[in-house]
């Protein structure tokens, strides 16, 4: 017996949901940061170049390996392929909210404080920008501090959402964006050619025969 429309459709209706549950995880789904930084998820991979360029740029970055010696060995892991570096000034309350976002989720990271007009510059070619805070996670930048857009970025970056530090770990101390340079010693003020101790003594002057009649030139013999 050969079923025809209707009486066939409600048959195969609830087959027809789980093939299609099936196909939407064989296929997987790609999570998409575009250029704005507005994460979206999808079934399809990214058409658009930059977008796809966004997820790469969280690539490895180059890292001390014996600054994190004392992590554990999956958070090590993390830290060495994408280092966190914050950037930061004094009375801002913006990077205050940053690095306690860091602090409280465990993320170990390197500060860098932006004072001197040689920081400024220095920020100012790295990050396109004099606005703080500025930060960077892996190949990531993160110019301002928004909350939801830095767990994002760590969430991506694999960093646990809650603190895996060892008691006895020890924050870097901050240390400025552009190291200081040692001050020069002042120049020693140019002396005066020391006087000689002798001065030269003028000869006193040779006494002068006395002039008389039988020697009226005054001549010594």
């Amino acid at each position: 017996m050969i079923m025809h429309g209707p009486l066939f459709t409600p048959f195969l209706a609830p087959w027809l949901m789980v093939l299609a549950c099936a196909s939407a995880q064989a296929q997987g789904v790609y999570r998409i940061v575009g250029p704005d930084g507005k994460v979206t998820f999808s079934d399809r991979p990214a058409a658009d170049a930059p977008a796809q360029q966004t997820m790469r740029s969280l690539a490895p970055a180059d890292a001390d390996p014996s600054a994190n010696a004392a992590l554990p060995y999956e958070l090590r892991q993390i830290s060495t392929r994408f280092p966190v570096t914050l950037y930061t000034g004094s009375d801002c309350t913006p990077c205050d909210g940053a690095r306690n976002l860091l602090l409280t989720r465990g993320v170990p990271f390197t500060e860098r404080t932006v004072s001197s007009n040689e920081d400024i510059e220095a920020l100012q070619r790295l990050s396109g920008s004099t606005n703080l805070p500025f930060g960077t996670i892996g190949g990531q930048r993160l110019a301002g501090f928004s909350e939801g857009d830095w767990t994002q970025y760590l969430d991506a970056a694999g960093y646990p959402k809650q603190s895996q530090l060892p008691g006895n770990y020890r924050r870097p101390a901050p240390s400025p964006l552009v190291a200081a340079k040692p001050v020069e010693p002042a120049s020693a003020a140019a002396k005066p050619p020391a006087q000689s101790a002798r001065k030269e003594r003028t000869p006193p002057p040779v006494n002068e025969a006395p002039t008389t009649p039988s020697n009226p030139a005054g001549i010594r013999f």
